[in-house]
């Protein structure tokens, strides 16, 4: 299958690499980092990489290419670290003239003309390294991409804490290291915070909240996040803040977007000046089931969902909390 991808990449000139909206470090990292190989190991093809706006904190691994419409034709498209289509950033991803899907989400259905999709994989970063040292002599790695990749799998596997863990994926960033990737200049700027982002997790430990069977929460209203200074990334990031309370299996972090209300919004059409996003993570609880149930999805444990009111916001904590109970009953010595 890999040599299968290097020789379409060998067969095009240009070559479009598309991500998910709403970008991590992972997706970044991982379209990042092939966009840097590529361009070191075939310095005469034309290699960009397309999305929308990226938070502050991944602006370190590149900017984003604007490109027109007539890029496309002939070009080839790589999409990476995207499980369905309707996350893919950049609709005119279906314009190229041949689709390559290289994702490791749970729920990823198959698309395109070309894929390659490992769910057990903690980070599409590591698969891009697999692929990388597959193809051998047949590219040269540089230090930016050894950078951007490291960054994928450090922020994907919580500094190599989460589930999913394995020794291929210690040995790819053992392989990006011998590269000579700066890790204190790149740990310092994801995990040193501001003043504003450690007041907020102040507020987080404070004003939390729980249901009867163990799940923990936040809620960020619009007035809050303008309140203490920070980005709708930022409070989103402080979900983690939550993830250590004993009992409390599953935790989650609701995000007002206070988007604009177009003005001729049709009827039925969701409101985007009411959307709150969600994000979900676990300790051992399935729950990307539900998330998909509230326009998302992701990894078992770790995904997003999307919602139009509070009422959909107590709809979704009650199904959380059903599976909690019931992973509770069949795992008594869960913490």
């Amino acid at each position: 299958m890999f040599i299968e991808i290097l020789n379409k990449i060998k067969e095009y000139n240009r070559i479009i690499i598309h991500r998910h909206i709403r970008p991590d470090g992972d997706c970044m990292g991982s379209q990042m980092g092939l966009k840097y190989l590529l361009k070191n190991s075939f310095p005469e093809k034309e290699v960009y990489a397309v999305g929308d706006e990226l938070p502050e904190y991944l602006k370190e691994l590149g900017e984003v290419d604007i490109i027109s419409d007539e890029y496309y034709k002939d070009a080839l498209v790589i999409v990476v670290d995207t499980a369905n289509e309707s996350r893919i950033c950049d609709g005119r991803w279906q314009t190229g003239k041949y689709i390559i899907k290289i994702d490791h989400h749970d729920d990823s259905p198959e698309f395109g003309d070309l894929w390659y999709v490992d769910e057990t994989s903690p980070a599409c970063s590591s698969i891009i390294v697999r692929m990388i040292k597959a193809w051998g002599n047949e590219v040269k790695m540089c230090e930016k991409a050894g950078y951007a990749l490291y960054f994928g799998i450090v922020t994907d596997t919580g500094r190599f804490r989460y589930r999913g863990l394995t020794s291929e994926v210690l040995n790819n960033a053992g392989y990006l290291l011998d590269l000579g990737v700066d890790v204190d200049t790149l740990y310092n700027k994801l995990y040193i915070d501001d003043v504003a982002t450690l007041k907020l997790q102040g507020y987080v430990l404070n004003n939390f909240k729980t249901t009867p069977n163990g799940v923990a929460y936040i809620y960020f209203s619009k007035k809050i996040i303008e309140k203490f200074g920070v980005t709708k990334d930022e409070a989103a990031n402080l979900v983690n803040s939550i993830s250590t309370i004993k009992g409390y299996p599953v935790w989650c972090a609701f995000i007002e977007q206070g988007l604009p209300k177009p003005e001729n919004l049709a009827k039925g059409e969701l409101d985007p000046s009411k959307e709150i996003r969600v994000r979900l993570r676990s300790r051992g609880v399935t729950i990307n089931g539900v998330a998909s149930r509230y326009r998302g999805g992701g990894h078992l444990q770790a995904c997003g969902a999307t919602i139009y009111s509070k009422k959909e916001m107590k709809l979704l904590l009650e199904e959380l909390d059903l599976l909690v109970k019931q992973y509770k009953e069949e795992h008594p010595d869960a913490l």
